[in-house]
């Protein structure tokens, strides 16, 4: 299996093709993050989108290289967006990744999730109280390779020390800064960095540890000088927008427990 050398070359190589081809990601998302997580697209040289119209979002999803279903805000028209969205993404092919936020705390969230991950999700970005929620609260053995493995998807369980399982392989990810947590939108930004990162890497499992790895390291990059919450919310952008083969090589922290 690689180890941290290649996952470096490889979170390296990720970052300059999504600088190089400018990917589109189309992010059905909170309301709250959608500012925050335009820029952090914008930062990394990918091109947000974020319409729900009805009228327009199939075109929308077509014609973009990757598709965020966030279900940060879970209303009527956000729930009809998805479907339009992921018919779409599927008849173009289009890969899709799901962050089901706060499933723990709403039933028919949490049951509208279940339904998206039968609709084959690449990737489920979540923590640990949206895994318990989206699993049944499955927490025995190695619950999170016995999803995805079950799922044929990629759970990334993120958290202080984020887990990458796809069934088979597992990874741990140390890289980040306890600020993160402190701004708003921050994993919803981070959800759409990694569908940019697998709108130009044909292996999810790499791109899944690429954009995990970078947007980790770019927040210990913001930290370092971030007086707080609200210069580290624009720092984060900076680093990401500057961040670089040096800088990802030597802050890599990926422990692999295949």
């Amino acid at each position: 299996m690689p180890g941290p050398v290649d996952y470096a070359d490889s979170a390296i190589e990720v970052i300059l093709r999504i600088r190089e081809h400018a990917p589109r990601v189309h992010c059905i998302t909170n309301t709250v993050a959608q500012q925050f997580t335009a820029n952090v697209l914008l930062a990394v040289g990918a091109v947000p989108s974020m319409t729900i119209s009805p009228l327009e979002i199939g075109n929308f999803v077509a014609g973009a290289d990757a598709l965020l279903v966030n279900l940060g805000t879970f209303d009527a028209e956000r729930r009809a967006a998805i479907e339009t969205a992921l018919g779409a993404a599927a008849e173009h092919g289009r890969p899709w990744l799901l962050d089901p936020v706060f499933i723990e705390r709403s039933p028919a969230r949490a049951e509208f999730a279940r339904g998206l991950v039968g609709r084959s999700p690449v990737v489920v970005r979540l923590n640990a109280a949206e895994f318990a929620a989206l699993s049944g609260n499955d927490q025995a053995g190695d619950a999170p390779a016995r999803f995805a493995k079950t799922h044929g998807t990629i759970v990334a369980l993120t958290g202080r020390v984020d887990l990458v399982s796809d069934g088979v392989r597992r990874v741990k990810i140390a890289n980040g800064d306890p600020l993160m947590g402190q701004v708003t939108a921050m994993g919803c930004a981070g959800s759409a960095l990694l569908g940019a990162a697998l709108a130009v890497e044909r292996d999810p499992w790499l791109a899944t540890i690429a954009a995990l790895t970078a947007f980790g390291i770019a927040g210990e990059v913001a930290g370092r000088d971030a007086a707080g919450p609200g210069s580290f919310a624009v720092a984060i952008i900076d680093a990401l927008h500057g961040l670089d083969g040096a800088t990802l090589r030597a802050h890599l922290k990926v422990h692999d427990e295949s």
